[in-house]
């Protein structure tokens, strides 16, 4: 299983941007798929995850409202529409899959067996 994230960028305070993970060897829709970032300076934390039935995702209480996580079974792809954006978000962001039933905390990364390489993110004010 491989992924690769994309679509970072500058973009200023206030602005939306949405980066992409594209999978393969496995298919997005049989697979728990999050969203993790690193800060400058900061450990890696949780962003938000996606179940593999239905639509059923989760989020950290500093993105909930405005990212929205979401996939296309057609490309392959998930991906994380972030809105209103802050200089707090600036970060690469990396994508993780997990192949395993849902068990466990999905906030950890150890719940994920396989990592994308990073996109990064600058929220310039």
């Amino acid at each position: 299983v491989q992924l690769q994230a994309s679509g970072g960028g500058l973009v200023q305070v206030g602005d939306s941007l949405r980066v992409s993970c594209v999978v393969s060897g496995r298919t997005v829709g049989s697979t728990v798929m999050g969203w993790f970032r690193q800060g400058p300076g900061k450990e890696r934390e949780f962003v938000s995850v996606i179940k593999r039935i239905g639509d059923t995702a989760y989020y950290a209480p500093s993105v909930k409202g405005r990212f929205t996580i979401s996939r296309d079974s057609s490309k392959n792809t998930v991906y994380l529409q972030m809105n209103s954006l802050k200089p707090e978000d600036t970060a690469v962001y990396y994508c993780a899959a997990r192949l395993r039933s849902w068990n466990g905390n999905y906030f950890v990364e150890d719940f994920y067996d396989y990592w994308g390489q990073g996109t990064q993110v600058t929220v310039s004010s």
